[in-house]
């Protein structure tokens, strides 16, 4: 059953917890988080993707990256803009982005949860960026960016946060992209006994997001233990933060292709034709309103994809739409047989409407196809098997931002 405690919080000073707060560091490139950092010079992007503020011919491992990231964190916290909270405390932390509304529990999980599957994952882990957040996390020596973590509902702890959160709350600020953000402490320790103790006989937990930042905490901690750590080392739990199922949206990911292989249109549409029926819609701006259609822009019109009885399966990894996609047309058909590496495929995240796959597909591209988007239950069935799921099925929006909530190691 799952461990999930309150932590001894590093957080930023009311006035500058808007200035601060940063989206995760994989999200931009080294360029596009060197942008931020110039637009916001207090952005938390100096410190998590580390290498941004230094000339592009050091090298995004070269240690001393890792060192100025905890140099600068220590001096925030000298400066005032970071205080410590002395007490253990869970946060409640809610997003509002198009007046919908998202409010999860941020809290430490703990690492042996995440060696014995209590803690669920869905994705593989590249080597090099493991590396670079174990290093990260040892040199700044803290958790700075949180793992956004789902559970199935849970009608206790849902009551408890709209109780706490009719309250006067910590934080309340609206990002640069309209995302508004509200934080409130749950500081009493009989309420944080009590949510302690519900979360016990929660059976699993499942990474949404953050599979690298959770691998690397998972690294740090037992390579402390070797040193001697004892069990109530801080590297013991890493941060997170957990939402229940209901209130969480995935979007869909959709991928651009760049070529049809040297076919011709015509044998291109009879080659896709064998796993799918193909039907040429008159909609301007073909958007897939259930699981196992595709839309297909190519060569200015949209297509609706179904995919023929015969390819269809209820395992939970090869019935995923990506994985239909995947399996009976971007790799027998267009020769994408490693979407990860093969460079004639792009994927283009939900927050990208129909308009930008046509305007990518007329300009630079020659095909997109719209998904609809993976179930978070899909998601939970995978990871409860044990599988991993397809690269780029998930896109989650909105996402926590990282500098608000720090857990020190």
């Amino acid at each position: 059953m799952a461990i999930v405690k309150p932590f001894s919080c590093l957080r930023p000073a009311k006035e500058y917890c808007g200035r601060v707060a940063a989206l995760p560091y994989d999200v931009y490139t080294r360029a596009e988080a060197r942008k931020q950092i110039e637009r916001e010079p207090m952005s938390f992007l100096k410190i998590d993707r580390q290498e941004a503020v230094f000339p592009e011919e050091v090298d995004i491992y070269d240690p001393r990256t890792y060192e100025n990231a905890a140099e600068l964190l220590r001096e925030m916290e000298e400066q005032g803009i970071y205080e410590r909270d002395a007490d253990q405390a869970y946060y409640i932390y809610e997003l509002t982005q198009n007046g919908r509304s998202q409010a999860g529990l941020a809290a430490c999980c703990s690492v042996d949860d995440y060696m014995s599957r209590v803690v669920k994952k869905h994705e593989n882990t590249r080597t090099e960026k493991e590396a670079d957040r174990v290093r990260h996390i040892e040199v700044v020596g803290a958790h700075t960016g949180p793992i956004f973590m789902a559970y199935r509902d849970e009608g206790e702890i849902a009551s408890i946060l709209r109780e706490q959160m009719e309250r006067e709350c910590l934080y309340a600020f609206t990002s640069p992209d309209g995302v508004g953000h509200r934080l409130w402490k749950i500081g009493d320790p009989e309420l944080c006994g009590r949510i302690e103790k519900i979360f016990r006989n929660i059976p699993a937990l499942y990474i949404a997001d953050g599979h690298h930042r959770a691998a690397a905490a998972v690294r740090v901690a037992l390579k402390r233990r070797e040193q001697g750590a004892g069990p109530e080392d801080p590297s013991n739990y890493f941060l997170s933060i957990l939402f229940p199922e209901s209130q969480l949206e995935i979007r869909a990911y959709n991928r651009l292709v760049k070529d049809i292989r040297g076919m011709t249109p015509e044998q291109f549409l009879a080659r896709v034709e064998r796993d799918f029926l193909v039907e040429r819609t008159r909609e301007r701006k073909f958007v897939p309103e259930s699981r196992r259609v595709f839309g297909m822009f190519f060569d200015g019109a949209w297509y609706r994809l179904t995919p023929r009885p015969e390819i269809l399966t209820d395992d939970p990894v090869e019935g995923l739409d990506v994985s239909l996609l995947q399996n009976h047309l971007l790799g027998p058909v267009l020769g994408i047989e490693d979407p990860r590496t093969d460079k004639r495929v792009e994927f283009v995240g939900g927050d990208k409407d129909a308009g930008d796959l046509e305007r990518r597909a007329l300009k630079d591209m020659r095909l997109a196809f719209s998904l609809y988007p993976t179930g978070l239950e899909e998601l939970f069935r995978v990871a409860d098997a044990g599988r991993l799921m397809p690269p780029k099925s998930t896109w989650f929006e909105p996402k926590p931002r990282s500098g608000i909530l720090i857990h020190r190691i």
